[in-house]
């Protein structure tokens, strides 16, 4: 399988949210979808931040995720990172996430952050995903790593 890191553009936006509510039900978790998802555009360029996706070789998405910037800081969030569950433990999720952390970079940000959810045992592959990133807990549920 061939895949390319790209940044959004909105003829992928039906593709993505099909593909995160797959993961969700693919984790157990009630399928829905978040209302930043449906306007990517407003939600995340238009606010200073970047949103990339993970396309296989016919052109569909099987990967995404951004990052928002936090008002005032060098700091920002990393969202939505989704990876479609068929596709997992292929280097999708930290190609996307080298994206993501790339362009904070080149945004001037310093710190990236990551609200993993709770209970941890309803998030346990972002528990596990992030810390061998470099991420560290500075409180329950929460993760951040100096770039």
């Amino acid at each position: 399988m061939i895949m390319e890191i790209r940044l959004y553009e909105d003829g992928y936006r039906d593709d993505i949210i099909f593909m995160v509510l797959q993961a969700k039900d693919a984790l157990g978790r009630l399928p829905s979808i978040n209302e930043d998802l449906l306007d990517i555009k407003t939600n995340y360029f238009g606010r200073g931040g970047e949103f990339w996706i993970a396309v296989d070789d016919n052109d569909r998405v099987i990967g995404c995720g951004g990052y928002s910037i936090i008002e005032g800081t060098k700091e920002a969030y990393v969202h939505r990172l989704y990876v479609k569950a068929s596709e997992k433990h292929k280097g999708i999720g930290s190609a996307l996430l080298d994206a993501i952390e790339a362009g904070m970079r080149i945004s001037g940000i310093t710190v990236a952050r990551v609200h993993l959810g709770t209970p941890p045992e309803q998030w346990y592959e972002s528990y596990s995903f992030y810390p061998k990133r470099g991420y560290v807990e500075y409180k329950p549920g929460y993760m951040m790593k100096e770039l």
